[in-house]
């Protein structure tokens, strides 16, 4: 079976992700490849010890940004993609479950990735957060960005026009309806 989604292609063992082939890529090529990828996990992974904007700017600083200026532009466009530029001062003990995913989508967009692989996004989330978590991700989707998203909720799959790919038995079954 082969599954080709944008820069995503597995096929039969093999895989090539945002222009990296799996099964050749060497250790020093990993963290070329992680800058192409957007990473939003199911508990959040923020650190509980600083701020929106130095969660961000950790980030951005781990990848490579040095540029003061450049962190600071950065990190207000992703907020205001997600809607909580006014929330950069905050400790992630200050925000809902719903505003701390929206941080760990905007981390995930920081450096303009090719695909986000999501995680269970909305699996520590009350329906009606679930739902405006799902609709950012399918506007960023929208908007070129290729989303991955792993979820059982099958509301959601029900409700997202997009390509379904279940996985079972140790197999990938594309074109799937719910």
């Amino acid at each position: 079976m082969k599954i080709i989604y944008g820069d995503l292609y597995i096929a039969n063992g093999e895989g090539l992700v945002a222009g990296f082939d799996l099964k050749t890529l060497r250790e020093n090529d990993v963290p070329f490849l992680r800058r192409k990828l957007g990473i939003v996990f199911q508990d959040f992974h923020l650190l509980n010890d600083r701020t929106v904007e130095k969660n961000l700017e950790f980030a951005l600083k781990a990848t490579g940004w040095k540029d003061k200026n450049l962190i600071q532009n950065k990190m207000i466009d992703v907020l205001e993609k997600v809607g909580l530029r006014s929330k950069i001062h905050k400790m992630p003990h200050e925000l809902s479950g719903g505003e701390q995913q929206r941080i760990v989508i905007a981390r995930a967009l920081l450096n303009d990735p090719e695909i986000i692989l999501a995680d269970e996004p909305t699996g520590n989330l009350d329906p009606a957060t679930s739902e405006e978590i799902v609709l950012l991700l399918r506007d960023i989707a929208a908007s070129g960005t290729a989303v991955l998203m792993a979820t059982h909720d099958y509301q959601i799959i029900r409700n997202m026009p997009s390509r379904i790919i279940r996985t079972s038995d140790g197999a990938l079954h594309d074109n799937v309806s719910i």
